[in-house]
């Protein structure tokens, strides 16, 4: 039996004399490890920031709209838009009855123009709050001050306005104070967001919020409102649920067994459609990227049997000076697996630079994760050891003594 060093010294020897053809052999691998650890550092990487940023409720609050949240049917929103719209009565309603809420929050947007002086910004969302949105948003005031309840209630027009607002209108001065022209309507400037950034190529400080009396002034019974719901504890908050879901229920009169003409939603279904639509997207890149590594390793067969065809004497040899046929398998395996493992390499290296080019010069998160490395060396071997299989048995089938006679 040839020692492990022995087999390896020979296998690299083995290598280095034909460094093109293994070059050109490694190459096909490393293409394909490099573009599944591509893909599964992006989706990765996509799953987290959709779990930090995307749905941001926080963990002890639900929402309750007229329209579904998350869904992939476009069927069932169609056919939500025909549902009654929630309104002001409904949440102070929902307010007095849910003993088990915490707090009560409403909220209604939609999109028009923001001017300030000669700037006009176009596609804002302006968003209507209830005051004791400021507790329950997870949207954090970095300037000045939320507006009050008296505020709301006489529908003042008071304004917030998030960084991108800020930085385009206000570049060189103070926001706050100031006036900005919302819709037709003035607003004067109270406070300032904290930046959250992009989400998958989405600005998300592109908005401005204003009391929901004065929204409800600007709009009249055009928006229907989304219920923002704090119930601390798992139970608790279900207990919540169950009671906002009987007080609109009970104001929509609707019977027994009849669906809920309305829709709830948590953290946990924002992450799970996500979940939903990256897996697809995952599955068919691991399977194209698959299909990359899979050729690699059908090339690495068809050099080893080349490579076997070539040496057909010098195995001849080896088994005329005591090689035994294990040895002669181990010895291609080892080739075979060798070269694997150096295109396995290179792609989990190339794949991460891929995907950390990918995060630096474009707003698309990529999370760079240590099993993921693991799964492309583990795959370039097992690859190396499936396809040099038939090779290596088929070298170690040889006849030595008709190995000796082939020129």
């Amino acid at each position: 039996m040839v020692a492990i060093n022995d087999n390896l010294s020979q296998s690299i020897e083995a290598l280095r004399a034909h460094k093109l053809r293994a070059a050109l052999t490694v190459l096909g691998l490393t293409m394909g490890v490099a573009t599944l650890i591509t893909v599964m550092t992006l989706v990765q990487g996509a799953n987290l920031y959709v779990e930090q940023k995307i749905a941001n409720l926080g963990t002890d609050v639900f929402q309750v709209a007229r329209t579904p949240f998350a869904t992939t049917d476009f069927n069932l929103v169609i056919k939500s838009r025909r549902n009654k719209r929630i309104d002001y009565d409904d949440y102070l309603a929902v307010g007095a009855g849910c003993r088990e809420c915490d707090a009560v929050g409403a909220s209604a947007d939609f999109t028009t123009h923001v001017r300030y002086a000669n700037n006009e910004l176009v596609d804002i969302d302006v968003i209507g709050h209830t005051p004791n949105m400021a507790d329950i948003d997870t949207r954090t005031v970095e300037h000045g001050r939320y507006f009050t309840p008296v505020e709301d209630e006489h529908g003042a027009r008071v304004c917030l306005i998030g960084a991108t607002i800020a930085e385009q209108l206000f570049a060189s001065v103070d926001p706050l104070g100031k006036v900005i022209r919302i819709g037709t309507e003035e607003f004067e400037v109270i406070g300032t967001f904290e930046k959250i950034g992009s989400v998958l190529g989405q600005d998300q400080d592109n908005f401005a919020i204003i009391p929901l009396r004065a929204f409800l002034k600007m709009r009249g019974s055009r928006s229907s409102l989304t219920f923002n719901v704090h119930a601390a504890g798992e139970q608790r908050m279900q207990q919540a649920m169950d009671s906002v879901r009987l007080t609109l229920r009970a104001r929509r009169h609707l019977a027994t067994g009849a669906p809920d003409d309305f829709f709830m939603a948590t953290k946990d279904s924002y992450i799970s459609l996500w979940q939903s639509i990256s897996s697809a997207f995952f599955s068919v890149f691991i399977m194209v990227s698959s299909i990359s590594a899979i050729v690699g390793g059908i090339v690495i067969m068809n050099v080893m049997l080349v490579s076997v065809t070539e040496r057909t004497k010098e195995i001849g040899i080896r088994r005329a000076m005591g090689a035994t046929r294990q040895d002669i398998l181990r010895q291609f395996l080892t080739e075979s697996v060798m070269q694997c493992l150096i295109g396995g390499f290179i792609g989990v290296g190339a794949g991460f630079l891929f995907a950390l080019a990918i995060r630096t010069f474009t707003s698309f998160p990529a999370s760079v994760q240590t099993w993921v490395a693991m799964l492309g060396v583990v795959m370039s071997s097992v690859i190396g050891l499936f396809f040099g299989i038939y090779p290596a048995t088929r070298a170690a089938k040889l006849d030595p003594v008709v190995a000796l006679r082939s020129e």
